[in-house]
């Protein structure tokens, strides 16, 4: 096997099935099934394109952060789906799964910098904090905003995975003693994909480097610089309870009756109408209720910069149309007389019944009086032929 094999032959030395890969590829066409380059043709076609592609370079570091972002990548529900991630990319450095540390970890940084300049993807995890010339956080005796650039300015194109790099996240919290920041504030010149999420879901890392790598270009991105595909549209759109959320359906507090019958979660504070994710359609582990809203919990808005970190937990956002439209039933009504509105409703309604009922009545006695006036004709006219041949006339009946 050559120093830099492809997708497919790396595959198949490390003894992965052509089955599983197909899997993943399928996996890969459901979480970007609109935008995606790589989501064009058939499964079998995309696998065929990605298996012809040399293993993509990943460099990933981490600054101020809780990991989470990588044990996203590794939580699958699956063993055999991680492994595949990460037989699919060459992870050639990261501090948690590496086995080096101290000299020889900067040693295996430079060498996977110098094997493959130009061409890897860089991956930042964590926010990096710039006061005080970033004092506050140093890698192998160097600021991490000094790391984050020197590593950077060699890479093909750069990956921010988490909220923490996209926006600064939980560090940058008011009043931020550290001045995190995201990584595109402290890296110009190179194209920056935000992945926002505490944590992102693992595909759409995976999806953003094989369409980079695949069609050797970004996906579309939007104003954020994330990829349309996972944040084009809101949780609400999808959102399982949206049918109660449309009926006025709302649960008030953790462990009332509406909470306990999976009713919408707006007036306990979710976010969800105004966060921008895949989380309805595309969950964490294969598992649909591994989710905040598919356990209850309302959406805090990760992947927002201007929700999440800044609103309250139970602080409700301004949507349109918070409460049902007038054209749905109330979910509870009172007692008492029938309102003038419901009253004209129900005499419109007898109205047209009992007009229908007099108009079929009429049409049913003009039917019955044509008969009797038929058959009297009939006869008379019988009598008459009976009066003029002068032979009996055989009687029919009627």
């Amino acid at each position: 096997m050559s120093k830099h094999p492809t997708i497919a032959e790396h595959l198949e030395a490390s003894g992965v099935s052509r089955r599983s890969f197909i899997q993943l590829c399928g996996m890969l066409m459901a979480t970007a099934p609109v935008g995606l380059a790589l989501t064009k043709g058939s499964v079998l076609q995309v696998a065929q394109a990605i298996g012809k592609t040399k293993r993509p370079s990943v460099i990933w570091l981490h600054f101020q952060d809780c990991t989470g972002c990588t044990e996203t990548l590794l939580r699958t529900s699956a063993p055999d789906v991680a492994h595949l991630i990460l037989d699919v990319i060459s992870l050639d450095y990261h501090e948690t799964l590496m086995a080096a540390s101290g000299a020889q970890a900067e040693a295996a940084l430079r060498s996977a910098i110098a094997d493959n300049a130009g061409k890897y993807v860089l991956v930042v995890e964590g926010s990096i904090p710039t006061r005080d010339d970033g004092v506050y956080m140093e890698l192998g005796g160097k600021p991490a905003i000094q790391v984050v650039r020197d590593v950077a300015a060699q890479a093909a194109a750069v990956i921010a995975i988490g909220s923490c790099a996209s926006w600064g996240g939980v560090p940058s919290a008011d009043p931020n003693p550290t001045g995190a920041m995201g990584v595109n504030s402290v890296i110009s010149g190179k194209p920056i994909v935000n992945l926002p999420g505490c944590p992102p879901n693992p595909y759409n890392l995976l999806a953003t480097v094989l369409e980079y790598v695949t069609m050797g270009k970004l996906p579309a991105l939007d104003e954020f610089g994330r990829p349309k595909f996972a944040y084009e549209r809101v949780i609400h759109e999808n959102c399982p309870r949206r049918a109660h959320f449309d009926a006025g359906r709302f649960a008030a507090a953790f462990g009332d009756e509406g909470h306990r019958k999976g009713w919408c979660l707006y007036k306990m504070g979710c976010k969800g109408p105004v966060t921008h994710a895949s989380c309805s359609t595309r969950h964490f582990n294969e598992i649909a209720d591994c989710w905040p809203i598919g356990l209850g919990i309302p959406c805090v808005g990760c992947t927002e910069k201007g929700v999440v970190w800044s609103m309250g937990t139970f602080e409700t956002v301004p949507i349109h149309l918070a409460t049902p439209p007038d054209t749905y039933p109330p979910i509870y009504s009172g007692t008492g007389g029938i309102k003038v509105g419901a009253a004209a409703l129900v005499g419109a309604v007898a109205g047209a019944v009992g007009g229908a009922t007099w108009v079929a009545s009429q049409r049913f006695q003009s039917s019955q009086e044509a008969g009797v006036e038929r058959v009297a004709t009939d006869r008379a006219h019988a009598e008459k032929l009976k009066a003029s041949s002068g032979k009996p006339i055989e009687k029919k009946e009627d």
